[in-house]
């Protein structure tokens, strides 16, 4: 396995950032974790530049595609923008700073906090995402959620491979690149950064920075892809 370096962490290697709406915000960052307090400002700003044909506003800073399926059981606070072909299904539970992707699932009783979902993305079964990015076609099993604060409420640090980064931030979850695949009822720790197209198993406890291309056992069995 290649030796990390601190170009893993960047947006860059992570993300295909055509597939989101909020690509303008990715490019203006280096790292993903210094996009999270910018959200919420960027959703305002965005959503009202957004066309009135494709987009319906709802109540305060909620834009809506006219082509996504919301469920009348779902509860919705904004910032909030839902994009094209979207579904929030039964009881799913939006508290504000979200960007839902196009095509992307929130399934029944999933939670949101300001976070990023590419297009694609699927939460779809009673997970938590809080202060997290997920990347295009990434996709939590059920029960997985992202854990986004320390039990000693100290500011995150991202741990790698002889690599430390202070993210300045008491709050961040998880950050998933492109094709992530993350077991079932799986909790990601505080900082957890998984490189594009690896796969976590189930009921993992995930901490720190995992590769590219891997396949993650346990802490101490993290294997290439064949």
């Amino acid at each position: 396995m290649k030796k990390q370096t601190i170009e893993d962490y960047k947006i860059t290697n992570l993300f295909d950032v055509s597939q989101t709406i909020a690509h303008e915000l990715l490019d203006g960052c280096e790292y993903p974790w210094e996009v999270l307090p910018r959200i919420s400002e960027y959703i305002i700003e965005l959503g009202n530049s957004l066309s009135q044909d494709l987009y319906e506003k709802r109540g305060d800073s909620i834009w809506i595609a006219k082509s996504a399926k919301v469920a009348p059981t779902a509860c919705l606070n904004g910032p909030l923008i839902v994009d094209e072909d979207a579904e929030i299904r039964h009881c799913a539970f939006v508290r504000g700073n979200a960007i839902v992707g196009k095509g992307a699932v929130v399934g029944n009783s999933t939670e949101l906090k300001n976070v990023i979902l590419f297009n694609g993305v699927q939460v779809p079964h009673y997970n938590y995402v809080g202060d997290s990015i997920l990347g295009h076609k990434s996709h939590m099993g059920a029960g997985s959620i992202t854990s986004n604060v320390k039990s000693d409420k100290t500011l995150v640090v991202l741990h790698g491979e002889n690599i430390e980064l202070e993210t300045g931030l008491k709050k961040m979850g998880a950050i998933l690149g492109d094709f992530v695949e993350v077991g079932c009822n799986s909790v990601l720790n505080p900082g957890t950064v998984i490189g594009k197209h690896t796969n976590v198993y189930p009921l993992s406890s995930v901490r720190g920075v995992i590769p590219a291309n891997c396949i993650y056992k346990c802490k101490t069995e993290v294997v290439l892809k064949r």
